[in-house]
């Protein structure tokens, strides 16, 4: 049998963005309307295959809470990659991204490691307030390796969202 790759994952951005019922989508294939709000960081892990290799993601949901920003250091350390998380129903989420980027880089140090942005809550199209074009502008404008929008209520995109997020990890350490 193979050798499983793991890796850690962190999941971050403003609270109520969606990444908790991101993750829930993913290792449940569950979602649930009124979902609370995270207590400091929320970790789960699913095992799957990509490109043929077994992988195990333990996948880190940080609180996005002011008040937890003191566990942040903890949260990013031995990081493997990274999904900045955004509401496209509230601006404020995708200008905090400047904000966000820095404080998680920061905590790696020299480390340079793969972080994609992720618009949630693509279902909400109708009370869209971010475009696509400016959110992929701001992922391109901090160096992201790349932007997706994503329903966790249908499950859009769910799924390719962390296959390319696990392919980058993989081709970051060389496999």
């Amino acid at each position: 049998m193979s050798e499983i790759r793991k890796f850690k994952l962190c999941i971050f951005g403003d609270g109520s963005v969606g990444k908790t019922s991101l993750t829930r989508r993913f290792v449940t294939n569950t979602f649930m309307e009124d979902l609370k709000r995270t207590i400091g960081t929320d970790i789960t892990k699913k095992s799957l295959e990509v490109d043929g290799k077994l992988v195990s993601l333990q996948i880190w949901d940080f609180g996005g809470e002011e008040r937890y920003q003191v566990l942040f250091p903890s949260f990013v350390k031995g990081a493997n990659g990274g999904i900045f998380m955004y509401d496209i129903t509230r601006e404020s989420s995708l200008k905090n991204i400047e904000n966000w980027i820095s404080f998680f880089q920061d905590k790696l140090g020299i480390l340079k490691i793969p972080i994609i942005s992720v618009g949630g809550k693509s279902d909400l199209e109708n009370l869209r307030v971010v475009s696509m074009e400016n959110a992929i502008d701001q992922a391109q404008l901090h160096n992201l390796d790349g932007y997706y929008e994503c329903s966790s209520k249908t499950g859009e995109k769910i799924e390719k969202i962390f296959e390319a997020i696990t392919k980058l990890m993989m081709k970051n350490i060389g496999d």
